[in-house]
């Protein structure tokens, strides 16, 4: 297998591709990377429940590269309700289409992890090689230790049988098209739906979850697809490599900057009582740009700005 791979070439299994990361991924292979629509497969999940063996056998015959997005993911409310399935179902799909895809001899399996998967005290700014230096926090302990078993499970696949896999670990997405369901919604969507809702009814406060002193970064969903698509292109070794800008913003002035784009006026309120999570989150994104010269291009509110846009045209809210 050579250095670098040209996706125009590839026969291209996208995991997840009809959700939020996949959708802009598949975007890019094809406009960016010419790939031809007939060379890009996306599983849905009411015909191959990736969860089962048989169904990843299936999915990945006479595929060249497959890119594992699809993942069972929510907010901090979502994982306190749901950690065994989870748990559960993260981990069933990655193993088994892991195995699949060795069985059927695909030449490169790319395995989104997670942000999650760090330490709850990780050194800021998280750097790979400290990955396991603790637990990680505990509303999210179940997902992000599944996806981190992957890793073990991608490195020792590629020790053992040569198998070509790379582990990406992107931080928090945004953009177009994310999730906006406040059951199981990240924090950026979670904060545009509730302040434009506000906005729109009138109301003068809005309450948030925590004490707004948490931080976190956020890397905007298209660069992330390029992030991942050069990964794919031009990396090859078993070292988890993590996605991101580099630049962490505490959830209170997030939440400010939000409600001023909105154009929500009025006050908001904290609830102390619900909790923050992992207090920081800040990547290293040294060895992304080393490795496959990847770097995060859109500034937060430039890609705040066209996820907010995006939000408004699609639900037609204020």
């Amino acid at each position: 297998m050579t250095d670098t791979i040209n996706l125009l070439d590839q026969r291209v299994l996208v995991t997840g591709g009809a959700g939020f990361l996949g959708s802009h991924l598949i975007e890019n292979l094809l406009n960016a990377r010419s790939v031809p629509r007939t060379n890009i497969i996306v599983p849905r999940s009411k015909e191959h429940d990736l969860r089962a063996f048989d169904a990843c056998k299936e999915v990945v015959q006479g595929v060249d590269i497959v890119f594992h997005l699809a993942a069972r993911v929510g907010g901090i409310g979502f994982n306190q309700k749901y950690p065994a399935e989870l748990f559960r179902d993260n981990m069933l799909m990655g193993l088994n289409l892991i195995e699949a895809a060795r069985l059927a001899s695909v030449k490169k399996f790319v395995q989104i992890g997670t942000v999650c998967a760090y330490p709850k005290y990780a050194h800021i700014p998280f750097r790979e090689n400290e990955l396991w230096e603790g637990y990680p926090e505990e509303t999210n302990a179940p997902y992000g230790i599944a996806k981190k078993a992957l890793l073990v499970m991608a490195q020792a696949y590629r020790s053992e049988y040569g198998m070509h896999i790379i582990y990406l670990l992107p931080v928090n997405l945004y953009g177009p098209r994310d999730n906006f369901d406040l059951n199981s919604s990240h924090v950026i969507p979670a904060l545009i739906r509730k302040f434009a809702e506000a906005t729109s009814s009138g109301k003068d406060q809005v309450t948030l979850w925590g004490t707004g002193n948490a931080s976190r970064e956020f890397l905007y969903v298209k660069d992330a697809a390029e992030g991942i698509l050069l990964a794919a292109e031009r990396y090859d070794s078993s070292d988890p490599v993590n996605l991101g800008t580099g630049h962490e913003i505490e959830i209170s002035r997030l939440a400010e900057t939000i409600a001023k784009e909105i154009g929500f006026n009025g006050m908001i309120r904290w609830d102390p009582t619900k909790p923050d999570g992992q207090p920081k989150r800040s990547l290293d994104t040294s060895r992304a740009y080393e490795k496959f010269g990847f770097r995060a291009s859109t500034d937060l509110i430039t890609g705040l700005k066209e996820t907010i846009q995006w939000y408004r045209t699609s639900f037609r809210t204020a």
